[in-house]
């Protein structure tokens, strides 16, 4: 009894909550998404020249053609080399890391938002009109919006979602007031506004 009172104010004072009591041994935060791209030159334009990121580093090839080594570390077909690795810092946000793999058995998903394992990368924005007109002017294909959020723990953003030229898709999110949720909310999602909280 008195252990669980003890780890309950030890959690309280270094700011956990019960849900993060069971977590991966020193786990910070996100790090860096990977995403596999069928051309790293092309994306890492889109990424520079659209998004605005900036390129960090870059690395590669990596492979192992005597061994079962990518298989081992990745799970992908020994014969499988990544050719290239770039890195690219974007923003206050965590990192994107692209790939351009040549693998044997490789294939080339042409994903919707509603396919299982699907994803989107998501830009925090200080305005969506302003973010969709300037993708407009850049020939970049999007969706419907800016379509603004009124109910439910969502209400105080607007977003629009668009997609890079190999069908990557990426969304443009903002909610300057915040959102309804926080108002009771126990957790908060990080909040690039504010990237020390």
């Amino acid at each position: 009894m008195k252990i669980s009172i003890i780890s309950a104010a030890l959690l309280s004072l270094l700011g956990a909550t019960a849900a993060q009591a069971d977590m991966i041994p020193g786990m910070r935060g996100h790090d860096h998404t990977g995403v596999t791209v069928p051309n790293l030159e092309q994306a890492v334009g889109f990424f520079s020249d659209v998004i605005g990121c900036k390129k960090a580093m870059s690395f590669g090839p990596i492979g192992d053609d005597k061994g079962k080594f990518m298989e081992d570390a990745l799970g992908v077909d020994p014969k499988t080399v990544i050719k290239q690795i770039t890195l690219m810092r974007c923003g206050f946000g965590s990192n994107i890391e692209l790939f351009e793999y040549a693998a044997p058995d490789q294939k080339e998903i042409k994903q919707k938002n509603s396919d299982i394992g699907a994803f989107h990368i998501a830009f925090y924005v200080d305005d969506v009109a302003a973010a969709k007109a300037y993708l407009d002017s850049k020939g970049v294909a999007t969706r419907l919006g800016p379509i603004p959020i009124s109910e439910g723990p969502a209400a105080g953003q607007t977003i629009l979602y668009f997609q890079a030229p190999w069908g990557l898709q990426f969304e443009a999110i903002s909610y300057p007031n915040g959102m309804a949720y926080e108002k009771t909310a126990e957790t908060k999602l990080w909040d690039p506004k504010k990237p020390a909280e």
